[in-house]
């Protein structure tokens, strides 16, 4: 019998060094790394290591929540783009461009193995992914927002708090550990002859070159470019200023799209003669008869691998105000340079929106995700500007959706996995059921009660009670709390969920407090799936925001009517106003956010202090809304992965269609704030029924910190 190669290079070992391994083992320690290409076959040249190093990769399948479908209805679509819309401008067959809120690892997850795989391999596959991951060690998610005049330093929510400790909470280390993973699950999902453009500086360049080449290996690197800036003004540091950043460019395969980017020269010049040449995958150079280089007079010249594109000027139309924005000619180079037409690209840390913002304009379809809520409600405004400038210049755009993972990902939390019995699982789901509800009672401060035969704990003198982890909590729970809350004599209590039902409120509120019961409604934060923040006592459950949209109907036209916003309120509070005040230096001030309100204190050169309250109207804190005039018209289907232990031809799993039980918002209108434009319509324009009957329209405001409340209006027309 042939020995094991192990076996064979273990006999090289001299006796002390099996002495020492012996000896190691026994004690557990871990073994130096001599060791492991003596013992081992390890044909890699070049491998990076670093600290909790793990070759698992995310496997989670989820599927993704539609919030929202958005495109700008206009009767001239069917005549531009064919029969892609319908006779009132809405989009009704093809590929919808996917703007995704939430953790790109399970989105990437999600993507790869989910259902929306195949409307990828149908749209022609993923062929272009660009990131812009957060390399700035010093970096996070907080944002500067303009009130009154002022300006208000938003702080990053615990999500992404969360995420900036993950992504640098080692250091390199964990820095690497999240980027890794995401590349294999991005090169997983690349199409054969896709590209992926990933930015860096210098923090991070040669970690991320390493990274890159065995993730996706020395054979399929294409260029290493460099972004030079001239208009940035310099540090006057100890060292010469840094003008550059990095983009690392590398293929699924060696075969990817490449079109040679022209730019104008000053004089004209003769070069020489190139042609791509499809079968070879690279260009080459052109000869005549007789072998000699043909060369061509021309006006422009390809360019090489340092680019030069200025940073965005402050006052330039595309600043948004968003601190990691990116300039769009450089995407624009980019996407240009590596696919064509009709093709799909993607941008998993999307910030402000800027990949996707260009793709639209060059005619690609996209997809871009982000975890800041704030960063999609800022690409949910670029895209409505650019399918609305699109319009105004009778070209072609897509309709997109909003999507999350949302409620899934709760399910998946409490997800029992294994070869169970039936009251095993129900047995198991009832135990990560109890142990959720005291890690969200233990995040709330709130003492569980033994008793929990209904309400499960009591925070100072109020009751609490957990709603439904995977449903909204309506009305039938509603009134089973004033019930209970009457049987026990109870006057005062919370009730935390994790959604709502639409238009519950006030109308609920309003028949406890008449019969003698104080409810209280609050959101249950995502963060309460993270231990350590509960752990730290950082989770914060957020009050609900209020809506008021009166309908307007029209005098002469019984089937025509406007909704008109009429109030909104919000009861956020950021930071304790007394450690600001004490924190403020002499003839300084600060904006600070307390009750729902933003107020602006200053302390003078004899220390006192003076407040100035600049939330003065309730329209000061709207930043978006939009509606929908027929809001149950579109069941929000879902699609999930079937175990019947049969695949498809191709080795897929088998999918099913399910109705969630709720509904898509399908954005009919919509106003909202730029930084060029601070006004904001406050009634819609006219909306025309065709039949007569009873409608939900569904009013969406979004305010100054990204954050969305939805509530229902029933109408009647005809």
């Amino acid at each position: 019998m042939a020995r094991p190669e192990a076996y064979d290079r273990g006999v090289q070992l001299s006796d002390a060094e099996k002495r020492d391994l012996i000896a190691l083992i026994q004690a557990g320690k871990p073994l130096p790394e001599k060791y492991r290409f003596l013992l081992f076959e390890d044909k890699r040249e070049v491998e990076l290591v670093w600290n909790g190093k793990s070759r698992d990769v995310c496997t989670t399948v989820l599927p993704f929540q539609t919030l929202e479908h958005i495109d700008e209805p206009r009767k001239e679509a069917p005549e531009i783009q064919g029969n892609l819309f319908d006779p009132r401008g809405r989009q009704i067959k093809g590929w919808t461009n996917k703007l995704i809120w939430g953790d790109n690892k399970l989105i990437l997850s999600s993507l790869k193995s989910g259902a929306l795989r195949r409307q990828i391999e149908d749209a022609g596959g993923l062929k272009l992914i660009y990131i812009d991951p957060p390399f700035d060690v010093g970096a996070d998610f907080s944002m500067d927002i303009e009130i009154g005049g002022e300006t208000f330093h938003k702080e990053a929510n615990l999500l992404e708090q969360i995420a900036y400790r993950d992504t640098w909470g080692r250091g390199a280390d964990s820095f690497i550990s999240m980027i890794y993973e995401r590349l294999i699950l991005m090169r997983d999902l690349l199409a054969e002859d896709g590209s992926i453009f990933i930015h860096c500086d210098w923090r991070v360049s040669s970690l991320m070159e390493l990274t890159l080449a065995e993730v996706f290996g020395r054979a399929c690197f294409q260029n290493e470019l460099i972004w030079y800036y001239t208009n940035k003004y310099g540090a006057n540091s100890q060292t010469f200023d840094s003008f550059h950043n990095t983009i690392y460019w590398y293929g699924r395969s060696g075969k990817v799209t490449y079109n040679p980017v022209l730019v104008p020269v000053k004089e004209v010049r003769k070069q020489p003669l190139r042609k791509w040449n499809k079968e070879l995958g690279k260009n080459e150079w052109q000869r005549d008869a007789n072998g000699n280089y043909l060369y061509v007079e021309s006006s422009e010249k390809e360019v090489s691998d340092v680019w030069e594109i200025p940073v965005i000027n402050p006052m330039a139309n595309e600043r948004i105000g968003y601190p990691t924005q990116k300039p769009e000619a450089l995407l624009e180079r980019i996407i240009k340079a590596s696919s064509n037409e009709g093709d799909l690209v993607a941008d998993f840390f999307c910030g402000s929106g800027t990949t996707a913002a260009v793709a639209e304009k060059l005619g690609r379809k996209w997809i871009a995700s982000d975890l800041g809520k704030f960063g999609i409600h800022t690409t949910r405004k670029r895209l409505i500007g650019v399918q609305r400038a699109q319009q105004a210049a009778g070209k072609a755009f897509r309709a997109f959706e909003v999507l999350n993972l949302g409620r899934y990902e709760r399910q998946a939390y409490l997800n029992v996995s294994g070869r169970l019995s039936r009251e095993q699982k129900e047995e198991a789901l009832a135990r990560k059921e109890r142990e959720f509800r005291e890690l969200i009672l233990r995040a709330y401060k709130a003492q569980p009660l033994e008793d929990a035969s209904f309400f499960h704990g009591r925070n100072g003198g109020r009751l609490v009670v957990v709603g439904p982890i995977n449903l909204p909590v309506g009305r039938l729970f509603v009134e089973e709390v004033i019930t209970e809350c009457r049987k026990r004599g109870a006057s005062r209590v919370d009730m935390l969920a994790f959604e709502f039902e639409m238009g519950l409120f006030p109308a609920v509120l309003d028949e406890a407090k008449n019969k003698g019961i104080d409810l209280t409604p609050k959101y249950i934060p995502a963060e309460v799936f993270d231990k350590r923040a509960v752990d730290r006592g950082q989770v914060v459950f957020h009050d609900i925001s209020f809506i008021e949209a009166t309908p307007r109907y029209a005098k002469k036209d019984k089937y025509t009517l406007a909704i008109e916003l009429t109030d909104f309120s919000v009861y956020y509070t950021q930071g304790a106003m007394d450690a600001a005040i004490a924190n403020l230096k002499e003839g300084k001030s600060q904006v600070v956010c307390e009750a729902g309100q933003l107020l602006k204190i200053a302390k003078d050169k004899q220390g006192v202090v003076s407040r100035e309250l600049l939330t003065r109207e309730w329209t000061d804190w709207v930043d978006y809304w939009a509606v929908d005039f027929d809001y149950q018209s579109r069941k929000e289907i879902i699609r999930v992965a079937v175990d019947t232990g049969v695949k498809d031809a191709g080795g897929e799993p088998e999918f099913e269609e399910r109705w969630t039980g709720g509904y898509i918002f399908e954005n009919e209108w919509q106003s909202f704030r730029t930084r060029q434009d601070r006004k904001l319509e406050l009634t819609t324009a006219p909306h025309t029924y065709t039949k007569p009957g009873r409608y939900t329209v569904a009013v969406k405001v979004i305010d100054i910190f990204g954050n969305d409340t939805m509530t229902l209006v029933p109408v009647s027309v005809g």
